[in-house]
């Protein structure tokens, strides 16, 4: 038999008599039967305390894969208040905290050991007092978790596990001087474990200084597919002044499925929000990075619980969060890399045998960008739907025109939206001087196009180019 027909036959009650009873019957009140492949191959390492990097796509179950090792390891050295923090889990966004922070509530329910998810955006002095009376997991995103490391006087001299999650995006983000300054701060004697979508040199040079031990390499990688097998995606080629009224369409016709839409910028987040929420009887909700936390965990919350409706974001909502049964995957605007593309993507499609849908809106000076996820092993089929009515979009500028809260909101969702064109890393298909600035105002419901002094694009460039020399 083998590995992978093994792995199929596997169920958690095989771990009976191997982890505590308290976390299996968690598992089977969660609805988790059978492990996935991450968790089949991980679980045993980590079981007997071996350092570990794990990579696998999106949505392929790492966070129970530290977990659940994670919890048996407090429970056997029977750790209380008194003991302090036995685990660190750093995630890279609010979001991603939060949802882990949830998974390892429900798998504590039968068991005594406490805990505390430790953000920014939430009052500093309550994780203090908490930490301070004595907390046994921690899940944190890595600038507030450093904060109270070096500022607050808590127990953590008795740390066992720690924990990187998302170690890619984590460095993405720009929290490697944090990341550092963390693993300058706690004891090096510990259990660590890495997990990562992919493995560039970045991650290993991370993973180099945050594991003191040899660890164990754990990769489910599929060679030729780099998304999961379930998901149905493609793209669409579809212009600018048509972008409004396309998704209005694909909106009507997926109002009784889940849909996330994924926008460049913040400001072009609010502004469809604006319109759409008036315009569609379907639940619509925004997400983004500038919304406080408090609004953030609502939203999440709030779109994890809904049978159907739309969710709006940027790419907070990309990496890691896992929402069920999410139907559709729109990319109204661009991915920055491959990576983010395949983690927006990542939304759908989770789990064992699900299925899901993926759609990108490219203009035709952008179809090139289709071959390039080839050469990733990311194939998309090219998809042709029905012209819209452009009724929609006269209506929207209509309203532009008549208010003045929605032409604010529309002129700085239009000048976000070039500015991310200007700076876009893969500028050899998402390229500002190739688009039609009339054409794109069209998109954001202006008649005529708003000022905006893009006249010595390429000059610029060139000025930078040299000056970088």
């Amino acid at each position: 038999m083998n590995t992978k027909d093994i792995i199929a036959q596997s169920t958690f009650s095989m771990l009976k008599g191997k982890i505590d009873d308290r976390i299996l019957s968690s598992l089977k009140s969660m609805g988790f039967e059978k492990p996935t492949e991450i968790q089949a191959k991980i679980l045993p390492h980590l079981l007997i305390g071996q350092d570990v990097i794990g990579t696998a796509k999106t949505g392929s179950g790492k966070t129970l894969a530290f977990l659940i090792p994670v919890i048996e390891k407090l429970v056997k050295l029977k750790f209380t208040p008194k003991h302090g923090v036995g685990c660190i889990i750093i995630s890279p966004t609010r979001e991603l905290a939060l949802q882990t922070n949830e998974v390892l509530q429900k798998l504590l329910s039968e068991i005594d050991l406490s805990h505390q998810l430790i953000t920014g955006g939430e009052k500093k002095c309550k994780e203090t007092i908490s930490l301070q009376k004595g907390v046994n997991i921690i899940v944190s995103t890595p600038g507030r978790l450093l904060d109270h490391l070096q500022n607050t006087e808590f127990n953590f001299k008795n740390l066992k596990c720690l924990i990187l999650d998302e170690a890619d995006k984590l460095l993405e983000a720009g929290f490697e001087k944090h990341i550092m300054g963390i693993l300058n701060i706690l004891p090096e004697k510990r259990q660590t474990a890495l997990f990562s979508a992919t493995m560039d040199n970045k991650v290993k040079n991370l993973a180099g200084l945050a594991l003191k031990t040899s660890p164990v390499q754990i990769s489910v990688q599929d060679k030729f597919q780099t998304t999961v097998a379930g998901l149905q995606q493609g793209y669409f080629i579809c212009q600018m002044e048509e972008r409004i009224p396309w998704l209005n369409k694909m909106l009507k016709k997926c109002k009784k499925l889940k849909v996330m839409v994924f926008f460049s910028s913040c400001k072009s987040v609010d502004f469809h929000y604006e319109f759409f929420k008036s315009q569609r009887k379907t639940s619509i909700i925004s997400i983004h990075g500038k919304l406080s936390q408090s609004c953030r965990k609502e939203a999440y919350r709030k779109f994890v619980e809904a049978k159907k409706g739309v969710l709006f974001c940027t790419d907070v909502a990309a990496r890691g969060l896992d929402i069920p049964s999410v139907d559709w995957i729109v990319q109204y605007d661009p991915p920055t890399d491959v990576k983010e593309y395949i983690h927006r993507v990542g939304r759908t499609a989770r789990g064992l045998n699900n299925t899901g849908n993926a759609v990108i809106l490219l203009r035709t000076e952008e179809e090139g960008f289709i071959d390039f996820l080839k050469t990733k092993n990311v194939f998309l089929d090219k998809y042709n739907f029905e012209k819209p009515s452009s009724d929609v979009l006269q209506m929207l500028q209509h309203l532009i025109e008549n208010n003045g809260v929605m032409k604010i909101l529309a002129r700085k969702a239009y000048l976000s939206f070039l500015r991310c064109y200007k700076k876009h890393p893969m500028n050899k298909f998402f390229d500002i001087n190739n688009i039609d600035l009339e054409a794109a105002a069209k998109a954001f419901g202006f008649l005529h196009r708003p000022h905006v002094d893009f006249l010595n694009i390429k000059k610029k460039r060139k000025h930078q180019e040299n000056s970088n020399l």
